[in-house]
């Protein structure tokens, strides 16, 4: 019988969650918040990972909750089974240290769409926030009409040229000498960025920030894991740093990334908790709005994938002084949310496909 169940099925029944978790009370609160939305049903749950696995096989639910840490068969082992053997949405629960980074980094390359943090949901005073976020995060995630289908092909995307594929049915992007690049992504970021900063040449010689929706330590150890497989140095952004040229900034987890000039050739990142008001710290707004504020209408702006809109607005200020935009596209995108903001807006000058994205980047630059 196929894992897969038709997306027009999905849109007359409530959305099937299967929670694997160790911990008796994370189960029982985990199926409180997602029951609390009346269009998802707990449709079962597993103390380990082996247990996890028989029932993602037998229940097939749309999506599932996975532990990392947990006996007879650990999460990072059932996700491997899981997505060998019947692929299926799965969005971590994370311990929020630099071990379970490591390990949630390792689970998102595997397959893994998202992730949330596990010791926030003990904390009541942030069990709303924490609830709001993962109903959002399920309901989107489902609502991906081929988001199997993406996923093996993310999961497969070879660093060639593709028949079929071009790299824009706009007009190509111009060389106007840019100074700086700034990417903003979230949902399905850290796989995605390691199909396109590797292949960034290194003969590019302007700096290059990033927002990647994600906690403090996460960030760090991304920026670690990607800084090993490239040709640029890529490294967490750093209060006070001089900013230099073929340098990869990543904001940190739970701080803005912001730049400051302080001569004409040269500035200065600042991290800092301000805006408090944004509804992600870091801010792809916040971020890209302060590098354009240094470099103006010579900042390339590029919006990956990811729930929501942030990088709307910086987008939209890029384009009004006469600067240019890239958007990822819907077929290669884990959540086409942030992306098909700025393409339904009229903002992307270039849509691309995954693999097309270092490219264009090289070849502008």
């Amino acid at each position: 019988m196929s894992c897969s169940t038709s997306w027009k099925a999905k849109l007359i029944r409530k959305i099937s969650a299967l929670i694997i978790d160790d911990s008796a009370f994370m189960r029982k609160s985990l199926a409180l918040m997602l029951e609390s939305d009346p269009d998802i049903k707990v449709v079962g749950s597993a103390k380990n990972g082996q247990e996890g696995y028989e029932l993602v096989k037998n229940l097939k639910p749309d999506i599932v909750t996975l532990d990392i840490e947990m006996p007879v068969m650990d999460g990072l082992t059932a996700l491997k089974k899981i997505m060998s053997d019947c692929p299926t949405a799965v969005i971590m629960v994370s311990s929020l240290t630099t071990e379970g980074a490591e390990a949630t980094l390792k689970a998102l390359e595997l397959g893994a769409v998202d992730f949330i943090p596990k010791e926030l949901s003990y904390v009541n005073v942030n069990i709303t926030k924490i609830k709001e976020e993962l109903i959002s995060k399920v309901k989107e995630i489902v609502k991906q009409k081929l988001y199997r289908d993406r996923l093996a092909r993310l999961r497969s995307i070879p660093q060639v040229e593709k028949p079929g594929y071009t790299v824009s049915t706009q007009q190509a992007l111009p060389k106007i000498g840019y100074k700086a690049v700034a990417i903003g992504i979230s949902t399905g970021g850290p796989l995605s960025l390691q199909k396109v900063l590797p292949f960034l040449s290194e003969k590019i010689n302007i700096p290059v920030f990033i927002v990647q929706h994600m906690p403090p330590k996460f960030t760090k150890s991304l920026a670690e894991r990607l800084n090993s497989m490239c040709k640029l140095t890529v490294k967490e952004a750093e209060d006070g740093e001089v900013v230099k040229s073929g340098v990869i900034y990543i904001a940190p987890g739970g701080y803005h990334l912001k730049l400051k000039k302080v001569s004409l050739s040269s500035s200065l990142i600042e991290v800092s908790e301000e805006p408090l008001d944004t509804l992600h710290r870091p801010s792809v707004d916040v971020m890209m709005n302060s590098v354009i504020n240094v470099f103006g209408k010579y900042t390339l702006g590029v919006i990956m994938t990811g729930m929501g809109k942030d990088g709307y607005e910086a987008i939209k200020n890029l384009k009004s002084i006469g600067g240019y935009s890239i958007a990822q596209d819907e077929q290669s995108s884990v959540v086409y949310g942030m992306p098909k903001a700025i393409a339904d807006a009229g903002l992307a000058d270039n849509i691309l496909p995954l693999e097309k994205i270092s490219e264009t980047i090289n070849k502008v630059i």
